[in-house]
């Protein structure tokens, strides 16, 4: 575990362990939860989909593509609770494709229209 205060800034760096260069990696989703074991009930979205739905997110570029890196601010969320865990989905794509979904940034799903 990691020990924070209120208001000081996590950073986070995910790694792919991988020889092959022509990788890279992409967070897409990261959500918080005061329990380990469910991340669907009581939650804090961080990054959704490639788009940062919390103020203080931000990433920071990296001159390897093996590295994802960001950081978030503490917030109210975690004075609320003793434990807060973090879940993240990360997406690995080939380098330089510009159709895979790292290349893609942030994607606005649109509510679908249902039929009478």
């Amino acid at each position: 575990p990691y020990y924070i205060d209120l208001n000081q800034n996590v950073y986070v760096q995910a790694s792919l362990h991988s020889s092959d260069q022509n990788l890279t990696v992409f967070v897409d989703t990261c959500v918080t939860s005061p329990d380990p074991h469910d991340f669907n009930t009581l939650t804090y979205d961080l990054i959704r989909n490639g788009c940062a739905r919390d103020s203080s997110y931000a990433t920071y570029s990296s001159p390897y593509g093996h590295f994802a890196r960001f950081k978030f601010n503490a917030f109210e969320f975690i004075s609320r609770h003793a434990l807060v865990y973090l879940q993240c989905e990360l997406v690995v794509c080939r380098l330089g494709d510009e159709s895979a979904r790292c290349y893609q940034g942030c994607i606005s799903r649109s509510k679908r229209e249902t039929s009478s």
